[in-house]
This record gives structure tokens, C-alpha cells and sequence, in this order.
């Protein structure tokens, strides 16, 4: 039986009432996020935020129960925001500021992915014409790609994916009926999703007046996006060749190609910074206004972890990543002994599983429903080679490619794979 077979015979406890809040002020009463565009954040987190996910979670400053035996949390942790939870069970292991609505940079494009992935299939392919690229933020983060060239979707995909592509984004927009459609259709998927801190006003994240998430609304995006095999094979890609530009020469047509490598550094390292052992994606951002921000998942021993940090007040280079580490470390220390103090709750209209249990709704109540996923086994189509997944354990490459890696069937989200919606 494999590792993530294994959890999905284990549920850890619920959090208990007597949980340690590190807190400083008053537990916040339950808080309905506007959906109204968001002034530009604060230095301080509000008073009172959305309590999706538990009570505790609406509470400013940091939240963790460490119970017997856990270790305490590492120090130096300069973040405005961040969130640490198992991504089986859906328990957040801890949280600083989990609910603070703070502009997403291009993490918000694990959103985008979640949403527009599943309506084309990966070798379907595109001629860019002008229009396809226009209305980008000047400094876009860019993959390379011309007009008049023809892409697969998947190209588009490892575009995005690997080097932030608002160019690839603007593209496959184009294709879902425009960047007003896409951004409409993202606000609905993150409604879905109970993400209902997060403002969409761009499909690419880039910096825009009310554009918003948080990094518990991140995470879910990023755990409902590890449900696709595609997703995972493009979030776990450390480098590719992306096609370039055609030329003809002497009657002969020719087209080059380029290596294009992830900016996730603890995918593909840095010469400051090394991968971090079991990592498999997800995202990576960074704009004026954001700053740092990165969700991240990993595996050790059997359990999985989603992390995600945003925006640390500590500007070294790389700062957002080591940060993000330290807290995986601590997750995998902690598990298992660190009680929750909150849980990633299950899209909307999800009903009872067969394995019972009970779901969190919005107000932290209990619904009936679970929002507890487990892993199942399914075909994986990975890229293959040394550029998936490069530093990631002997363990989880072997998941990947069993195509076992984070498939969640508790609650899956609709079948769109392959399903056209043009009229």
C-alpha cells in the first residue's frame, strides 16, 4: 500500500476548544469578506477577518496548538500572512494572518490554472495574432511568445507555469473568450471553492487596484488544482524546451526551440538557496505591491504538506523560499503531535462521503459534508525525464509517476477534462 494510500485510512483529531492562540487580541466574531473591490493593505491585519475554515483563523497574529511533544514554531518568520496544513487530511497545522486579504502576485495563477486548464485539451493548438497579447501590465513576467506562431496548449501551460508567463496567460485567455470572460469565470471558480477572501481583476496576478487573495484562499487553489494530473505535471517541471521562432532558409522552414527553466526555487534551486527534499510545485510570485509569495507542496515519509507564505517583511534574496522551508520543516516535525487549528474546507455543494466525517462551513460549523480528501490512483501524463520534479525524494517521484500524487476523490470537483465550452 503506498504512503498516500496509507493517510487516506487515518484521520487526525479535531482541533479541541482549548486550543493556544499566540495572539495578542480577542478571538474575532465571524467576518463575511466583501466582495466589493479592497483598498490597498494595511500594515496591520484587520481586527476582525473571514472564519472560513474555524474561529481561530479569523484572529490576527499567529495561531497554533502544539500539543504534546511539537515543536515550536521557528523563529524569524517575517511574513505578513501564512499557512501550513496537511494537504490529505485538510488540517491546518498553523497559521499567521490567514485570512488577510493581500494582492496575490502570480500565485493568483494557480486560480487561473484551476479554472481554465481543464476546457482545452493539451494538444490542441493556437496561432497567436495581436490581439491575443494585448492589454499586458508593463514588466510582465514574459515566456517569449510571438505572434504569428502556433503553440500547443500544453506549451502555453509549461509557459505559465515555469516562468510566470503573463504573455502565455493573455493567450490562453484569448482562447477562453477574452480576459473579461476569464476573469469572470476565475471569480466564480473562487466562489465555488469558498475562497471568499480573493478579488480577481486579472487572470495573471498582476498588480491591480482591489485585486486580492490571502494565503488560506492560495492554498485551496493550490490543493484543488493537485487534483489534475496536468496541473501537477506542469507545477513539477524544473525545465523544458519551448518552441521558438520559425524561420525559412533556403526554402527550408525551421523552428528553434529554447530552454525555459521554473522560477520556484526550491524546485530548481539557486546559487543561494538549494531544492527542498520531497518538493513537487506549486507557485511562485512577486510584484511591487505583493512582494514575495509562494505556496509550495512536499512530501516526506507519507504525509504531505501545502505551505504558503506572502509577502516577508525581510527583503534578502530568496527570503520568501527559505521562509517557506523553515515552516515545512516545522510541519513535518509537527504532524501528527500540533493540533489543528483549523481546516481547508470543501467546495460548495459537496454532500456526505462514504467515509462520513464531518465538513467545515464557512462560519467554521459543521455541515454533514467532508472536506477531507484522500488520494486514489490514476494515469498520469508527466513530462518524463530529469526536468519533472528535479530534486524531488526517490518516493514521490515514484507517486508521480504512478499518477498517485495528491488525486483527491473525496470530493472531486466536476469532470470538465477535455469538455469544450465554446458555444
Amino acid at each position: 500500500m503506498s504512503a498516500l494510500k496509507k493517510i487516506a485510512r487515518h484521520r487526525l483529531p479535531i482541533a479541541s476548544a482549548a486550543v493556544l492562540s499566540l495572539s495578542l487580541t480577542a478571538p474575532a466574531t465571524a467576518f463575511a469578506a466583501p466582495r466589493s473591490p479592497a483598498v490597498a493593505p494595511s500594515a496591520a491585519p484587520p481586527a476582525a477577518m473571514s472564519t472560513v475554515g474555524g474561529q481561530l483563523l479569523g484572529r490576527p497574529g499567529t495561531q497554533v496548538n502544539l500539543g504534546d511533544g511539537a515543536p515550536v514554531l521557528p523563529k524569524d518568520l517575517t511574513a505578513r500572512s501564512w499557512v501550513v496544513a496537511d494537504a490529505e487530511s485538510g488540517d491546518i497545522l498553523a497559521a499567521h494572518n490567514a485570512h488577510w486579504r493581500l494582492p496575490p502576485a502570480s500565485t493568483l495563477k494557480m486560480l487561473f490554472a484551476d479554472t481554465v486548464l481543464p476546457r482545452f485539451p493539451r494538444t490542441e493548438t493556437h496561432k497567436v495574432i495581436p490581439s491575443d497579447l494585448a492589454g499586458m501590465g508593463s514588466g510582465s513576467s514574459l515566456v517569449g511568445i510571438k505572434e504569428g506562431e502556433t503553440y500547443t496548449v500544453r506549451d502555453l501551460w509549461l509557459g505559465v507555469f515555469l516562468r510566470s508567463g503573463n504573455d502565455a496567460v493573455h493567450v490562453l485567455s484569448a482562447m477562453n473568450h477574452g480576459v473579461a470572460q476569464t476573469v469572470r469565470d476565475m471569480q466564480a471558480h473562487a466562489d465555488e471553492l469558498q475562497a471568499l477572501d480573493t478579488h480577481v481583476v486579472s487572470p495573471d496576478g498582476y498588480d491591480e487596484p482591489g485585486q486580492v487573495s490571502s494565503a488560506y484562499d492560495l492554498t485551496l487553489f493550490a490543493r484543488s488544482g493537485l487534483q489534475k494530473k496536468d496541473f501537477r505535471e506542469y507545477c513539477s517541471t524544473v525545465r523544458t524546451q519551448f518552441p521558438g521562432e520559425t524561420t525559412k532558409k533556403k526554402g527550408r522552414t525551421t523552428r528553434g526551440t529554447f530552454e525555459i527553466q521554473n522560477t520556484n526555487r526550491l524546485l530548481a534551486g539557486d546559487f543561494d538557496i538549494s531544492t527542498y527534499r520531497g518538493i513537487a510545485g506549486v507557485k511562485n510570485g512577486n510584484t511591487t505591491n505583493a512582494g514575495a509569495t509562494f505556496t509550495g507542496v512536499a512530501e516526506r515519509n507519507g504525509r504531505v504538506l501545502l505551505v504558503t507564505v506572502m509577502n516577508p517583511e525581510k527583503k534578502e534574496h530568496n527570503e520568501v523560499y527559505r521562509e517557506a522551508a523553515r515552516l515545512l520543516d516545522w510541519g513535518f516535525s509537527a504532524a501528527g503531535k500540533a493540533r489543528p487549528v483549523g481546516e481547508l474546507v470543501a467546495p460548495k455543494g459537496v454532500g456526505t462521503s462514504p467515509q462520513g466525517g464531518g465538513g467545515a462551513t464557512p462560519n467554521g460549523g459543521n455541515s454533514g459534508g467532508s472536506a477531507k480528501p484522500v488520494a486514489a490512483s490514476a494515469k498520469s501524463g508527466g513530462s518524463g525525464g530529469a526536468g519533472v520534479a528535479l530534486g524531488i525524494s526517490a518516493g514521490v517521484l515514484a507517486l508521480l509517476a504512478a499518477g498517485a500524487f495528491l488525486v483527491n476523490r473525496r470530493w472531486p470537483l466536476p469532470d470538465l477534462v477535455r469538455r469544450r465550452t465554446r458555444p
